[in-house]
């Protein structure tokens, strides 16, 4: 149990002081399947892990499941790298070693549940980085090498600060918790100059106009996101229990930041939703006759509750007309409807509109905020409906409200002191 202790503390894993609950649910898990606690190569089949979950789930609390569950995760992940600190074949060529490297860092964010958003853009640096060495071997690797290309980014191809930050994280995750090295020394890259930019916001008749051009399913996808104010990727994944039409109210769950929150529901789109809610219950009867593997679970979930994902209320509002691999398992199931569909039927709406502006399905988001701000609601209550972790982030609409949401009067409006036109103001002079 040391290596896996130094293990969890060398990788910054998990808290130091939560080292000690991880070991203990080892322990019991090797008691309960009457394993010597001491064996440094405890396997830990699905099978195996099922039953002593269930188990677990009768005595403790769901909190203390989930973080067994995790505890074997890491420890099965131990497993496979303790006796490789590299984490790639020594002698290989450098091409191999980085594609083994490449299988290690996507294992190891989907480890840590990271979104698969995040593991898209941070394979994309992985790849940028690899290319800009040249094919240099992962035995050669040194901090500066992510300092150098930090800068290149920032000097030479002159991203934003937000990207440049991007790859940054992208690079200290890879070296920490793939190669298994101390990335002390990253610091000191050329920084690029943080940019301060207002959101591209619509008036109401502009939001409007858009969303006339629409129709169907991608047009109340659309108007969800601006009465909601969501993200699109939260629009895309909601699920029948999501919505509750007796209360005028969505919940959106692990939203960005795993965090959940509760928002408005129009009145207006009540009809709508109901009428979608019919077209999303045709398609799970289908795949129930089918039987069809349930829908995705996040996190564990699945393994928790294995036919939870067959079950109505997790079933998606917008599934998908056909079912797809999971790319995570390669499970043939029902996904959520293409996030592409809806941005094509936008696009070609904003044009049909005539909107002289670049705006993308995030900027319904911003016309929300900004129109209630306009509205007269403080800004505290839209923060809450954003989900918006710091007001600071919330106070960028007040930019752009295009009203003056302070309530200040100008001392100049005391005095009726007119104004005089030019013309006029030179007959005065003469």
């Amino acid at each position: 149990m040391e290596g896996f202790k130094n293990f969890l503390l060398g990788r910054g894993l998990i808290p130091e002081k939560k080292v000690p609950f991880f070991l203990n649910w080892i322990r019991k898990y090797a008691q309960f399947h009457d394993i010597d606690d001491g064996s440094a190569s405890i396997a830990v089949p699905a099978s195996d892990l099922s039953a002593y979950l269930d188990y677990l789930s009768k005595n403790y609390e769901t909190w203390q499941v989930d973080q067994a569950n995790e505890a074997l995760r890491l420890w099965e992940y131990y497993q496979t790298v303790k006796d490789s600190p590299s984490q790639f074949t020594k002698g290989a060529s450098s091409d191999d070693q980085w594609r083994e490297i490449a299988e290690n860092m996507i294992r190891a964010l989907r480890l840590r549940h990271r979104a698969r958003s995040t593991e898209k853009n941070y394979m994309h640096w992985i790849r940028g980085f690899y290319l800009y060495l040249k094919g240099k071997s992962p035995d050669d690797l040194t901090p500066a090498d992510i300092r150098d290309f930090v800068s290149h980014l920032a000097v030479n191809r002159k991203v934003a600060s937000s990207t440049q930050n991007q790859a940054f994280n992208a690079l200290i995750f890879f070296y920490r918790h793939v190669l298994g090295r101390n990335p002390d020394g990253c610091d000191g890259a050329v920084r690029a100059k943080p940019s301060k930019r207002l959101p591209t916001v619509m008036s109401v008749e502009e939001v409007f106009s858009v969303l006339s051009a629409m129709s169907g399913t991608p047009r109340l996808m659309a108007q969800i996101i601006y009465g909601c104010g969501l993200r699109a990727n939260e629009c895309f994944t909601l699920r029948v229990k999501d919505i509750d039409l007796e209360q005028d109210a969505l919940i959106i769950r692990a939203g960005k930041g795993d965090k959940d929150r509760l928002t408005v529901l129009p009145a207006s789109l009540k009809e709508g939703i109901r009428e979608q809610l019919a077209k999303a219950r045709t398609i799970f009867a289908e795949d129930r006759r089918n039987d069809l593997p349930g829908v995705y679970l996040p996190h564990s979930l699945g393994r928790k509750y294995p036919n939870a994902g067959k079950e109505w209320q997790w079933f998606w509002i917008f599934p998908a007309e056909n079912v797809s691999q999971d790319p995570e398992n390669l499970i043939w199931r029902r996904h959520h409807v293409y996030p592409d569909t809806l941005r094509r039927s936008y696009r070609a709406a904003v044009r049909k509109a005539g909107i002289a502006k670049h705006v993308t399905l995030h900027t319904l988001r911003h016309s929300f905020a900004t129109h209630l701000l306009g509205n007269g609601y403080d800004i505290r209550t839209i923060q809450d409906l954003l989900g918006h972790k710091d007001v600071k982030t919330t106070m960028i609409y007040t930019h752009v409200t295009g009203k003056n949401i302070t309530g200040v009067k100008s001392p100049l409006d005391n005095h009726n002191l007119p104004y005089l036109a030019g013309k006029e103001k030179e007959a005065d002079e003469e």
